[in-house]
This record gives structure tokens, sequence and C-alpha cells, in this order.
């Protein structure tokens, strides 16, 4: 059976003025991500790799080329159907977990289906059962700042694939974390990958994590070799 492309790029270009020099920041890059499918992007700092997931993620227009999520040229619509694409279709995961110091983590998951139209209440269900799925049921009432670096981004995990993404962008996930938490949080990505048919696209400097994932690319120089 033939997977689904759910995100792809075609010739995408970004380029900088910095203090009056051009700076191109990638050359034409051409990428496609099937449903289910689990992509690392390594290379050095300064390739590209971090500008490429921002471009595909729609928080920065390229100079050129086009971004489809779904068959969506996320660059043809306006802000506000482009903001409920990604509410939709995308999930993001940072190397710092970006939660809400001020709401529990039962609050800061459930915040994506709030935004999205969801009653308090089934979104208050959803975030209570992927939160005991990723081993945070007794956490719930927590505010990050009471939770481990793992159990952060574990939430983190949780509030990426709460709306049933199509595709979760990670940039270095894992790179925060000691190298033993550093594991549990992605072989949690990699079973919630299995189960849900969620693709990932992670960007990490880490060879054995890479190493477990479907395929591995390699950026160089703004272009993917």
């Amino acid at each position: 059976m033939n997977k689904a492309c759910v995100l792809a790029c075609e010739n995408l270009t970004m380029r900088y003025d910095q203090g009056g020099l051009d700076v191109t920041v990638l050359k034409g890059v051409n990428l496609q991500i099937y449903s289910g499918e689990c992509v690392a992007i390594m290379g050095a700092s300064g390739s590209g790799k971090s500008t490429l997931l921002h471009l595909l993620g729609g928080l920065e227009k390229p100079t050129g080329g086009k971004v489809t999520l779904n068959g969506v040229n996320i660059n043809d619509v306006n802000s506000m159907a482009l903001a409920q694409l990604r509410n939709r279709s995308l999930g993001f995961i940072y190397q710092f977990h970006h939660l809400l110091g001020e709401f529990t983590v039962l609050e800061n998951v459930a915040m994506p289906l709030l935004i999205g139209g969801q009653s308090v209440a089934d979104a208050r269900r959803n975030a209570v059962r992927l939160l005991q799925r990723v081993g945070l049921g007794h956490r719930i009432e927590h505010k990050p700042g009471e939770l481990s670096g793992g159990e952060r981004q574990r939430a983190a995990v949780a509030r990426a694939l709460i709306n049933n993404p199509n595709v979760v962008l990670a940039d270095e996930p894992t790179g925060n974390l000691d190298s033993k938490t550093a594991e549990q949080v992605f072989q949690l990505m990699l079973e919630l990958n299995n189960e849900l048919n969620v693709s990932f696209l992670i960007v990490t400097h880490d060879h054995d994590l890479a190493s477990k994932m479907g395929k591995v690319l390699h950026m160089e120089d703004g272009v993917i070799v």
C-alpha cells in the first residue's frame, strides 16, 4: 500500500540580510515525509537544519520554493488558515520544553485542543488519557517547575501529540537531557510513532538516536547530501 506524503518541500531556499551581507542558509532543499515515517536530520551547526524545520512548520516564509502540508501549499494561505492547519496537522517538540510555568501539566497539554475549539471537559479527558500513556498520570496537577527534566519533556511530547497531528517536528528533543533520560524519551517517541502512525522529523546531533530512525538525512551547507 502506498503511503501518503504528509509534508514536503520543493526547491526550498532561505536567505537573510545580515548587516548588509546576503547570507544563504538553504540552497534548494527537496524533502518528502510520508505517513508513519521516522526521519532524522543530522549535520554540523549552521548547516541549516533548524531553519529547515522552521520553514516546514510554517514559522517563517521561505525566500523561494514551497512547502506543502497535507497537499496544501502553506505559503499560499492566510495567517488564520495557516494557524488552523498547523494546529490540526503539526506537533512541535524543542530542546527546551516551552511549557507554560503558571499552568499545570494537564492544562499545558490540553491547551492545543482548547485553541482548536474542543470543550473543556473533552480536552481535559483527552489530555489525561495521553498523559497516562506517557507515564505522567500521577503528575497531571503539578506545575512544570515541579517535574524532572525527563518528565517535562514527556509532557512536551504529549502536548505535541494531543491533536493527533500527521507530523511532529522535533528540534534536538533530547539535547537537554542526560543520556539515560534521553533514551527513555526517544523510545517513547518511537512507541507513539508505531501506535499512532504519526510521522516524526527529528533534528539531532546524537548518532545513537538517529541510528534508530527509519531514515537518516545529512545536511551540509544548506542542502541535503
